[in-house]
């Protein structure tokens, strides 16, 4: 197990929890966790004084997901006014647009500690049960890329979130027998690209549930001007929306940018970002004006010159382009799909005219009428 906190001292990182039969932490171990603690802390002075967190701390900060951020923190503010338990919440949409963000302030609005895993992570039913056992009362347990637990692993989850308790077996043949262990009452928030890889009863007992959708231009271009007021960049109202509107409608990735413009300001200007200097240092980062990185065109001018703009299956996209599969579909074509560059059809993806005329690409010239005549 490995762990760390957060400047408040209330965060958690767990990368790989214990087996059952060592769910009890030994002195040895305590020792290791303190030391390490220790370690941590005094390691933050350097680091808030070298990087500066650019997420949100509390929810009046959050840009953009007005809807998602209404309803969640009703339920919050709901939660400790009855002093009770946060239901346990799902976040599903595209890589970079807040879910992770939106865990972090829960737990901070709550007062709580958050407990930070992943999918993979979880690779055995022990492994859940000892990170399950180890949680207080009020916890926030937060799993990103839930839809990659095991079957094995979910099925403790379902008697955890719903009764909180796990029943596990012990032993084998004769000596096998069954402990229930009741656990603290805690809140699983979970974090999925692909909310239709989960199971339906796993699906089933998040009583919150919200869909996290692109972000428009102008909410961008605030995000862009609070990252640059935290990091201290001098930046106008034009730069900061050319950025915004290269930015595949995503903050993560206007954060990203910025940081890069920030550069070549201060290395090829006077450090001060307007709208030229913004657009000639993207450009330098191949990224276009709609926002399209090298993979993006890559993407497109593959479907569209190597298979004459389709249908073309994604295994066979992936394998011409040399690019993992999973990239392809979770990164590139969402945001190629919203701006209607391609479409998913059942025989494979085509690409659209508006997506030809993006890469200066004629579309393939349609069959005309033949002279054939008709049988009476």
């Amino acid at each position: 197990m490995a762990s760390g906190p957060d400047e408040n001292g209330r965060e958690r990182i767990v990368q790989a929890s214990k087996s059952a039969d060592e769910a009890e932490i030994t002195a040895g171990e305590q020792a290791l966790e303190e030391r390490a603690a220790d370690l941590t802390s005094q390691s933050d002075e350097s680091e808030v004084a070298g990087t500066k967190d650019l997420r949100p701390r509390r929810f009046q900060e959050y840009v953009g997901q007005r809807a998602v951020v209404d309803s969640i923190s009703i339920a919050v503010m709901a939660s400790n006014k009855r002093g009770d338990t946060l239901d346990h919440a799902l976040f599903h949409g595209p890589p970079g647009l807040g879910k992770t963000t939106i865990a972090h302030i829960i737990a901070r609005e709550l007062d709580s500690m958050l407990v930070h895993t992943s999918g993979p992570a979880l690779e055995r039913p022990a492994d859940v049960v000892g990170l399950l056992s180890n949680l207080k009362t009020g916890d926030v347990l937060f799993i990103d890329e839930i839809h990659r637990l095991s079957h094995a692993v979910e099925e403790y989850l379902y008697s955890a979130m719903e009764d909180f308790r796990v029943d596990f077996m012990t032993g084998s043949g004769a000596f096998a027998k069954s402990i229930n262990l009741p656990l603290q009452p805690f809140t699983l928030i979970g974090s999925t690209t692909r909310a239709g890889m989960l199971s339906a009863p796993l699906r089933e007992r998040f009583g919150l549930a919200y869909h996290l959708d692109f972000y428009s231009t102008e909410e961008l271009a605030q995000v862009v001007t609070r990252s640059a007021g935290i990091l201290e960049v001098d930046i106008n109202d034009d730069g900061a929306h050319e950025i915004a509107r290269r930015s595949r409608g995503t903050p993560r990735i206007s954060n990203r940018l910025l940081r890069r413009v920030r550069d070549f300001a201060e290395v090829r200007n006077s450090g001060t970002i307007d709208s030229a200097v913004a657009a000639e240092a993207m450009e330098i980062e191949g990224v276009d004006a709609l926002g399209l990185d090298r993979l993006d065109r890559l993407y497109l001018t593959t479907l569209s010159k190597n298979y004459q703009g389709g249908p073309a299956g994604i295994h066979a996209l992936a394998a011409t382009i040399n690019e993992d599969q999973q990239t392809l579909e979770d990164v590139v074509e969402p945001f190629l799909l919203k701006i209607g560059f391609i479409v998913r059809t059942t025989q494979g993806r085509r690409t659209t005219p508006e997506g030809f005329e993006h890469i200066g690409h004629p579309p393939p010239q349609t069959e005309g009428p033949t002279n054939q005549g008709t049988l009476l």
